[in-house]
């Protein structure tokens, strides 16, 4: 079974990915959930689609999604 989620804010910093996932906030180091997403400039970070179901985030400059369960996994 899919969990669905609701996304609030996606926000960067240099080596971080900041979210607000389900109204609680997750930080997570851009090199534990994408390379890609660490190596990218801010457009390219700024740029994503969240799925209607809240599963994952797509950013289509870089043809990288992510889930968001992956993503909890590794902020816990």
């Amino acid at each position: 079974m899919i969990t669905t989620h609701t996304i609030q804010d996606i926000t960067f910093d240099k080596d971080t990915m900041s979210l607000k996932i389900d109204g609680k906030l997750i930080k997570v180091a851009l090199d534990k959930v994408s390379l890609k997403l660490k190596a990218a400039n801010e457009f390219q970070r700024q740029f994503f689609k969240i799925s209607p179901s809240g599963y994952g985030i797509h950013w289509p400059l870089l043809d990288e999604d992510l889930s968001i369960q992956a993503i909890l996994k590794i902020s816990n």
